[in-house]
Protein backbone atom coordinates (compact mmCIF):
# COMPACT_ATOMS: atom_id res chain seq x y z
CA UNK A 1 0.00 0.00 0.00
CA UNK A 2 3.05 2.67 -0.30
CA UNK A 3 1.06 4.08 -3.00
CA UNK A 4 -2.29 4.94 -0.98
CA UNK A 5 -0.97 8.04 0.13
CA UNK A 6 -0.19 9.80 -2.81
CA UNK A 7 -3.80 8.46 -4.63
CA UNK A 8 -5.90 10.19 -1.79
CA UNK A 9 -3.66 13.46 -2.22
CA UNK A 10 -3.99 13.06 -6.13
CA UNK A 11 -7.82 12.05 -5.74
CA UNK A 12 -8.25 15.88 -3.13
CA UNK A 13 -6.35 17.77 -5.62
CA UNK A 14 -8.79 16.35 -8.46
CA UNK A 15 -11.54 17.87 -6.35
CA UNK A 16 -10.28 20.84 -5.20
CA UNK A 17 -9.70 21.91 -9.24
CA UNK A 18 -13.38 20.53 -10.62
CA UNK A 19 -14.73 22.54 -7.54
CA UNK A 20 -12.71 25.57 -8.27
CA UNK A 21 -13.35 25.58 -11.68
CA UNK A 22 -17.08 24.97 -11.17
CA UNK A 23 -17.01 28.25 -8.86
CA UNK A 24 -15.24 30.50 -11.71
CA UNK A 25 -17.88 28.98 -14.40
CA UNK A 26 -20.04 30.02 -12.38
CA UNK A 27 -18.95 33.81 -11.71
CA UNK A 28 -17.36 33.94 -15.27
CA UNK A 29 -20.27 35.02 -17.28
CA UNK A 30 -21.02 38.17 -15.79
CA UNK A 31 -16.76 39.42 -16.72
CA UNK A 32 -17.10 37.82 -19.71
CA UNK A 33 -20.52 39.55 -20.53
CA UNK A 34 -19.12 42.96 -19.77
CA UNK A 35 -19.18 45.52 -22.70
CA UNK A 36 -17.92 49.16 -23.27
CA UNK A 37 -18.66 51.37 -25.54
CA UNK A 38 -17.61 55.34 -26.12
CA UNK A 39 -14.48 57.80 -26.45
CA UNK A 40 -12.94 58.40 -22.91
CA UNK A 41 -13.20 62.00 -22.37
CA UNK A 42 -14.90 62.76 -25.51
CA UNK A 43 -18.26 60.77 -25.60
CA UNK A 44 -20.01 59.08 -22.70
CA UNK A 45 -18.90 55.93 -21.84
CA UNK A 46 -21.04 52.81 -21.38
CA UNK A 47 -20.44 50.18 -19.42
CA UNK A 48 -23.12 46.59 -19.70
CA UNK A 49 -23.37 43.74 -18.42
CA UNK A 50 -25.39 40.58 -17.52
CA UNK A 51 -26.10 37.66 -16.08
CA UNK A 52 -28.74 34.61 -15.20
CA UNK A 53 -29.48 34.01 -11.54
CA UNK A 54 -30.54 30.53 -11.85
CA UNK A 55 -34.09 29.18 -9.61
CA UNK A 56 -34.62 32.90 -7.87
CA UNK A 57 -37.50 35.10 -9.22
CA UNK A 58 -36.91 38.57 -9.62
CA UNK A 59 -39.05 39.55 -6.94
CA UNK A 60 -36.67 38.23 -5.11
CA UNK A 61 -33.63 39.34 -6.90
CA UNK A 62 -34.86 42.93 -7.52
CA UNK A 63 -34.05 43.70 -3.22
CA UNK A 64 -30.86 42.24 -3.08
CA UNK A 65 -29.71 44.03 -6.46
CA UNK A 66 -31.03 47.57 -4.64
CA UNK A 67 -29.40 46.42 -0.95
CA UNK A 68 -25.58 46.32 -2.89
CA UNK A 69 -26.73 49.44 -5.54
CA UNK A 70 -27.11 51.13 -1.73
CA UNK A 71 -23.86 49.76 -0.11
CA UNK A 72 -21.70 50.72 -2.93
CA UNK A 73 -22.76 54.19 -2.38
CA UNK A 74 -25.47 54.89 -5.25
CA UNK A 75 -27.68 58.01 -4.56
CA UNK A 76 -31.76 58.86 -5.66
CA UNK A 77 -31.98 54.71 -5.83
CA UNK A 78 -35.43 54.21 -7.41
CA UNK A 79 -37.06 50.30 -7.19
CA UNK A 80 -39.46 49.72 -9.75
CA UNK A 81 -41.23 46.58 -8.81
CA UNK A 82 -43.43 46.58 -11.38
CA UNK A 83 -40.79 46.80 -14.13
CA UNK A 84 -38.05 44.76 -12.51
CA UNK A 85 -35.90 47.95 -12.44
CA UNK A 86 -33.82 49.83 -10.22
CA UNK A 87 -32.18 53.67 -11.59
CA UNK A 88 -29.79 55.03 -9.44
CA UNK A 89 -27.11 57.94 -9.41
CA UNK A 90 -23.46 58.23 -8.62
CA UNK A 91 -21.94 61.74 -7.97
CA UNK A 92 -17.91 61.11 -6.99
CA UNK A 93 -16.25 63.98 -9.56
CA UNK A 94 -16.72 67.03 -7.47
CA UNK A 95 -18.60 68.63 -10.77
CA UNK A 96 -22.07 68.03 -9.91
CA UNK A 97 -22.51 65.77 -13.40
CA UNK A 98 -24.00 62.50 -12.00
CA UNK A 99 -23.24 58.83 -13.59
CA UNK A 100 -25.91 56.50 -13.87
CA UNK A 101 -27.18 53.16 -13.37
CA UNK A 102 -30.04 51.17 -14.89
CA UNK A 103 -30.49 47.63 -13.33
CA UNK A 104 -33.23 45.48 -14.83
CA UNK A 105 -34.19 42.26 -13.66
CA UNK A 106 -36.25 39.98 -15.44
CA UNK A 107 -38.11 36.19 -15.89
CA UNK A 108 -35.80 33.55 -17.41
CA UNK A 109 -36.79 30.47 -17.67
CA UNK A 110 -36.43 29.34 -14.08
CA UNK A 111 -34.39 32.39 -13.00
CA UNK A 112 -33.88 35.47 -13.40
CA UNK A 113 -31.72 37.54 -16.15
CA UNK A 114 -30.27 40.65 -14.67
CA UNK A 115 -28.79 43.63 -16.79
CA UNK A 116 -26.91 46.50 -15.44
CA UNK A 117 -25.75 49.63 -17.44
CA UNK A 118 -23.79 51.92 -16.38
CA UNK A 119 -23.51 55.45 -17.91
CA UNK A 120 -20.19 58.23 -17.19
CA UNK A 121 -21.19 61.61 -18.74
CA UNK A 122 -18.30 62.60 -21.66
CA UNK A 123 -15.24 64.85 -20.05
CA UNK A 124 -15.65 61.78 -17.40
CA UNK A 125 -13.69 58.45 -16.82
CA UNK A 126 -14.59 55.22 -14.80
CA UNK A 127 -11.65 52.38 -14.40
CA UNK A 128 -12.82 49.68 -16.48
CA UNK A 129 -11.43 46.65 -14.13
CA UNK A 130 -13.10 48.23 -11.05
CA UNK A 131 -16.49 48.96 -13.17
CA UNK A 132 -16.20 45.51 -14.19
CA UNK A 133 -15.82 43.99 -11.03
CA UNK A 134 -18.49 46.59 -9.50
CA UNK A 135 -21.10 45.80 -11.54
CA UNK A 136 -20.53 41.82 -10.89
CA UNK A 137 -20.39 42.35 -6.99
CA UNK A 138 -24.62 43.51 -7.65
CA UNK A 139 -24.99 40.44 -9.73
CA UNK A 140 -23.28 38.27 -7.60
CA UNK A 141 -24.87 39.60 -4.34
CA UNK A 142 -28.81 38.39 -5.42
CA UNK A 143 -27.02 34.86 -5.86
CA UNK A 144 -27.12 34.81 -1.95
Amino acid sequence: MPYAAPKLIALAAASLFVGLSQAQAQAQPCASNFKSAGVPMLTALTYRTWDLIPNRAPAVVLPALARAVAADGFDGIQVDKSLGTISALQEVTGSGRPQTLRVTARPSGKGTRVDIVFTVQPGQIAEEGGTRAAMCKFISSARR
